[in-house]
C-alpha cells in the first residue's frame, strides 16, 4: 500500500433483488450512491443483485460484460470516484450452454480491474428444497486477487465459496487484505452458518470481510437471511445489517491488522505445504 494509507471505509449493500431487473438496478443505484455520500471508498453488492429468481428468470436475464449491469456498475463508480465490486451477476458465455457466476470489479476510474467467477457450485438440500446451480452454471477455474485503489489487495469469492478454506487461504497467500463475499445465503444456512464462517475466514486469515448479503423472498420458496456484515481481522463484528435493505459501513484500519499479524503470527507458522495436501503427500506404506 502507498505511504500513508492506513485506513479506508467499506460498505455492504443488502438487497432483496427480485425478478424485476428496473426495480433492482433503480434500488443498488440509490444504496450505492448513498454509501458513498456516507464516505465509502470501496462498496461492495450482493450476489445476483440485478435479478435474482427461478429458472427461465434467471436465464433471460444471463449478459455479456458489455451488459447492462456492469455497464451501469462501471459508469457509477467512475461517477462517484469508488472501488465497486459488483456483486456478482449470471454471465453470459457465448457459445456454452451453460453460464457463469460473475463477480466484477470496477476502479474509481471506471476500470475493470478484477473478474472471478464463482468456482464452487451450490448443489445441495436446504429445507426440503434442492439447488442445483451446476445445472445452469459451470464453475470458474481461476483464483483472483485485485488491486484497490489504495493499493489493498483485495481476494474475491462468491457465496457458497465460504465453506471452501483452502480459496481464501490461497487468497492470503497472494496477499489479500481485504476478502469480499457477495451472497445470497439461504435464510436457514444464514441463521446457522453465516456469521461463523465470516467470522472464521477473518481469524484465520488476518483479513477483512467484507460480506454482503440478500434478504427476504425473491421468488416463492426462494428466501434469504441478510445480515450482511463487516469483520476485522480479530474476527470482531464491526458492523451488520438490519432485516431489511439496507447499507452498513466500517472503517478498515489496516494498522491494527498488521498489529494482529505481528502479535499472532499464525500465517509464518505454517508447515511446508505438502504436510496438509493428501495429493501432494506421500503416503507411508
Amino acid at each position: 500500500m502507498p505511504e500513508g494509507e492506513t485506513a479506508m471505509r467499506a460498505a455492504a449493500v443488502q438487497l432483496n433483488s427480485t425478478e424485476d431487473i428496473d426495480r433492482n438496478l433503480a434500488t443498488a443505484d440509490r444504496f450505492v450512491r448513498e454509501a458513498a455520500a456516507r464516505g465509502a471508498q470501496l462498496v461492495l453488492l450482493p450476489e445476483k443483485w440485478n435479478v435474482l429468481g427461478r429458472g427461465e428468470a434467471m436465464a433471460a436475464a444471463a449478459e455479456p460484460l458489455d451488459g447492462r449491469a456492469l455497464t451501469w456498475a462501471r459508469e457509477i463508480a467512475a461517477e462517484l470516484g469508488i472501488d465497486l465490486v459488483a456483486g456478482s451477476i449470471v454471465e453470459d458465455l457465448a457459445g456454452q450452454k451453460r453460464a457463469a457466476n460473475l463477480s466484477v470489479h470496477f476502479t474509481p476510474g471506471g476500470e475493470l480491474r478484477g473478474a472471478y467467477r464463482k468456482m464452487h457450485m451450490f448443489d445441495v438440500e436446504v429445507d426440503g428444497v434442492v439447488y442445483a446451480e451446476s445445472a445452469h452454471e459451470q464453475p470458474g477455474e481461476e483464483v483472483v486477487v485485485s488491486e484497490l485503489a489504495n493499493g489493498a489487495r483485495m481476494g474475491m469469492s462468491i457465496c457458497y465459496d465460504v465453506r471452501f478454506p483452502e480459496l481464501y487461504r490461497e487468497l492470503s497467500a497472494r496477499g489479500a487484505r481485504v476478502l469480499t463475499v457477495p451472497s445470497a445465503f439461504t435464510l436457514a444456512t444464514t441463521r446457522d452458518h453465516w456469521e461463523v464462517l465470516l467470522r472464521a475466514r477473518a481469524i484465520e486469515n488476518q483479513c477483512f470481510v467484507v460480506a454482503a448479503n440478500q434478504i427476504g423472498e425473491h421468488a416463492p420458496g426462494l428466501r434469504s437471511g441478510g445480515r450482511s456484515m463487516i469483520v476485522d481481522p480479530w474476527g470482531v463484528v464491526l458492523a451488520t445489517a438490519p432485516d431489511t435493505e439496507a447499507v452498513v459501513l466500517a472503517d478498515l484500519d489496516f494498522q491494527s491488522q498488521e498489529d494482529v499479524g505481528r502479535r499472532l503470527p499464525a500465517l509464518t507458522h505454517r508447515r511446508p505445504r505438502g504436510l496438509y495436501d493428501p495429493e501432494t503427500r506421500e503416503v507411508a506404506r
